[in-house]
């Protein structure tokens, strides 16, 4: 049973003491920021997606959704839109044939050159008002944040290491089913 909240902590908290409040306001910043360091034509999590396609091609959709902590259906989603403007190619998985693999296209090779010194220019903007003590510090403290919380989110993120473990156990049932699919040889 939740503790009920006393007057004092209900109407009267401060509104920009609260760290859900001030999150979602150091959202609407960021994301006005890169907007105007990288323009209209991509958003953070089409860029999100292409930067992981491009460190990960082949990846497929489901996987790609974990190492972003994106839901599964805005992957898909999203990937279905930048297929549509040229930027990435999907197929089917040499894996998984339920599961669409995706690899940037030329165009979108060239999107992600052309954007990723603005992603650099909104970070240092970003964090500019900052020390360069405070800005290691926030940047732990934050990454310390979104690494203890990571379990609570409704797409929780996967590292590299996970989606590494993952494919392993794909792999593995493909091969015996490859092997069981092989003719076996008549002897004389």
């Amino acid at each position: 049973m939740k503790k009920q909240a006393t007057s004092r902590q209900s109407v009267s908290a401060d509104l920009y003491d609260q760290p859900g409040h001030l999150m979602r306001r150091a959202h609407q910043i960021t994301v006005s920021m890169f907007h105007e360091e990288v323009g209209d034509f991509v958003s953070p999590k089409e860029f999100a997606i292409l930067r992981m396609i491009h460190e990960t091609p082949d990846v497929d959709q489901v996987r790609l959704a974990r190492l972003i902590g994106i839901d599964t259906s805005s992957a898909a989603l999203t990937a279905a839109k930048l297929e549509q403007r040229g930027l990435i190619a999907r197929t089917v998985s040499r894996v998984d044939r339920r599961l669409l693999s995706l690899r940037l296209t030329t165009e979108g090779k060239k999107l992600l050159d052309d954007t990723v010194n603005g992603v650099y220019r909104m970070r240092e903007k970003l964090l500019a008002p900052l020390t360069p003590s405070e800005q290691k510090v926030f940047m732990k403290l934050l990454q310390k944040f979104v690494h203890l919380h990571n379990d609570e989110s409704r797409a929780p993120l996967w590292t590299q290491v996970d989606a590494a473990q993952s494919a392993k156990r794909q792999e593995k049932p493909l091969a015996k089913r490859l092997k069981k699919q092989r003719p076996t040889e008549v002897g004389p």
